[in-house]
């Protein structure tokens, strides 16, 4: 398994792939080729491995839309998304001379009457097997997944948009394949927006496809609700936290580090280029990924430590130290790269620390909690903010800075706005602040009867924090105040009754360490499922994880049309205001000061 766990969606997705397709095709003996489009392959590469599939008789894997040499003598496996690129790609394998014995068609999805008759028409005796399987959402870890959709983002909320309606449709039916796959059948419920009803379309969209899905099943009787709840909601409800400066590694290194497709690119020693994928076949990554650096950069040499206490008990720790470990001890080489990766990342996550972001992360902390780290409230936003201002900050840091501000304030004055603008440096491009109100996030203040409201967050004042650190993502006092059922109805509304086991009767509290009882045998297997409209953060990722733990008998999943990062978001907000085919950049590089 691609995983490096034993449990979790990527392992969930493999099985079911290999119950379905795997199982169709394992009845023959002969070796079979396998067709896939860039959304199957990406599905594919997040939860199995090569090695996985020739283990079942896939010997070769082709890109569905290149043009490819017959091999007449074998049977291809078409596993694709049900579109008329796909649809067309295969029916021009069969329409004339076939390039292939038969075909086993598998859909991710609902495949539209007309394009299934179409496949009919021309390739009805190749096909042995035509099926939907139910997976169009990626497995991004062992609790998130995405719908590979960042595009989602203009589309629901660009003004120039036409898709919304479409993306949201397609969103929905998304939503219910994860749900499929994890055989729930939730209550869904969503949170009110006095000036966007994009939660509210969804989740209307998701509770219909949900019970027409789960209308018959096998037996012809009809699904009850599971022990599940889904809370969807819109990005604007929580726009600091995907803004901050996040000091936990994996948020931090994707924030800080030019990593692409979860792929790190780093030097080693010698000089050499050497890259390596972030991932949870990496059991490292997974230990080390939701720490606060500070612990990271203690952990690391201390998990060397046990690898190599036999050659160097009371050595300093080194990356050349550890290349001549490598080569000496064979055996435990991939353990050590791992640990040569990690201690190589946390070294450049520490330096850009160093160099520039622990400066911001004071005023950061202090506009989104409204206090300092003593505890002492924030009087004067403005005089918070200057020392960023003044300072040779990057641009792009300096917007976070200004956002974070006006965020604390509900919105500014447009006197204030438009000096904060020409300090920045940005009036050319004043959409990277200006374009959050079509997130329905006050920019501007308003006098309006219905204010925008900022959400009643719980006391943590009694946690353990870094002083640096001290916001929490709103998610998490959501997905708490879920499990303990405190979660407001005129708030989040009911779009169609939750189970018994989220009646508040066996609510677990989020505050208290987990005791094994009976009660827990009542909530075994509760599922929180929360989808965020509009990306989610690596911090909200993790939030899913130390609920999960700190809960125990009530397992959270996050998802979201995509994963977000602040550059990322800030890109994807400035081209709010443009056409669908005009680019945009974001304005400059870090600074190097």
């Amino acid at each position: 398994m691609a995983t490096g766990l034993d449990h979790g969606l990527k392992k969930l997705v493999w099985q079911r792939i290999k119950d379905t397709i795997i199982a169709d095709t394992r009845k023959s003996e002969v070796w079979k080729i396998m067709m896939l489009d860039p959304f199957t392959t990406r599905l594919l590469s997040s939860c199995c491995k090569m090695s996985d599939l020739m283990s079942e008789g896939i010997t070769i894997v082709e890109d569905l839309y290149k043009s490819r040499e017959p091999v007449p003598e074998m049977k291809a496996i078409y596993f694709m998304t049900p579109t008329d690129k796909c649809v067309d790609a295969f029916i021009g394998d069969f329409k004339q001379k076939p390039k292939y014995k038969s075909a086993y068609v598998y859909f991710t999805d609902y495949c539209p009457d007309d394009l299934f008759n179409k496949m009919k028409m021309f390739c009805a005796k190749h096909i042995k097997v035509c099926k939907e399987i139910n997976i169009s959402f990626l497995p991004q870890e062992a609790q998130v997944f995405t719908c590979d959709c960042p595009r989602a983002f203009w589309n629901i909320y660009s003004p120039q948009s036409q898709e919304k309606g479409k993306t949201l449709e397609t969103l929905a039916d998304q939503i219910v394949t994860l749900c499929a796959t994890l055989d729930e059948y939730p209550g869904v419920r969503y949170k009110k927006d006095s000036g966007l009803d994009n939660a509210k379309v969804l989740a209307e969209l998701v509770d219909k496809k949900l019970e027409n899905h789960y209308s018959l099943d096998e037996n012809c009787k009809k699904k009850s609700k599971t022990q599940a709840q889904l809370l969807i909601v819109d990005r604007g409800f929580d726009p600091v936290t995907p803004i901050l400066h996040e000091l936990t590694y994996q948020a931090m290194a994707y924030d800080l580090i030019p990593i692409k497709n979860d792929t790190y690119k780093y030097k080693s020693k010698d000089g050499s280029e050497k890259e390596a994928l972030l991932n949870e076949d990496d059991e490292l990554w997974v230990k080390l990924r939701h720490m606060h650096i500070a612990e990271v950069s203690e952990q690391i040499p201390k998990l060397v430590k046990e690898i190599s206490a036999r050659k160097q008990a009371d050595s300093k720790i080194t990356i050349s130290g550890l290349a001549q470990l490598m080569k000496k001890m064979p055996s435990i080489r991939k353990q050590v790269a791992q640990k040569t990766v990690h201690l190589t990342l946390a070294e450049d996550c520490m330096n850009q620390f160093q160099k520039n972001v622990e400066r911001l992360c004071k005023v950061e902390q202090d506009l989104a909690v409204g206090a300092d780290a003593e505890g002492q409230k924030v009087k004067d936003p403005m005089r918070t903010l200057l020392p960023v201002l003044l300072h040779p900050h990057s641009t792009h840091d300096k917007i976070r800075a200004v956002l974070l501000y006006i965020f604390s304030l509900n919105g500014t004055t447009e006197e204030n706005l438009n000096k904060l603008i020409q300090h920045v440096k940005i009036e050319g491009n004043s959409e990277y602040i200006l374009s959050w109100k079509e997130l329905g996030v006050p920019i501007i203040s308003s006098q309006s009867l219905f204010p925008f409201r900022k959400p009643t967050r719980r006391d943590r004042s009694q946690e353990e924090t870094y002083s640096l650190s001290r916001w929490t993502p709103v998610i998490k006092d959501v997905m708490e105040d879920a499990v303990e059922n405190k979660l407001d109805t005129r708030e989040w509304p009911h779009q169609s009754e939750c189970p018994s086991a989220w009646n508040g009767s066996r609510a677990v509290s989020a505050r208290q360490k987990h005791k094994a009882s009976a009660q827990d045998d009542h909530r075994s297997g509760s599922r929180l499922i929360i989808f965020i409209l509009g990306g989610m953060s690596y911090s909200e990722m993790r939030c899913a994880y130390e609920v999960t733990q700190t809960i125990k008998s009530c397992e959270v999943i996050i998802g979201s049309s995509h994963v977000l990062t602040p550059t990322g978001l800030l890109e994807d907000i400035q081209a709010l205001s443009k056409k669908p085919m005009e680019t945009f950049t974001i304005i400059d590089e870090k600074s190097s000061a």
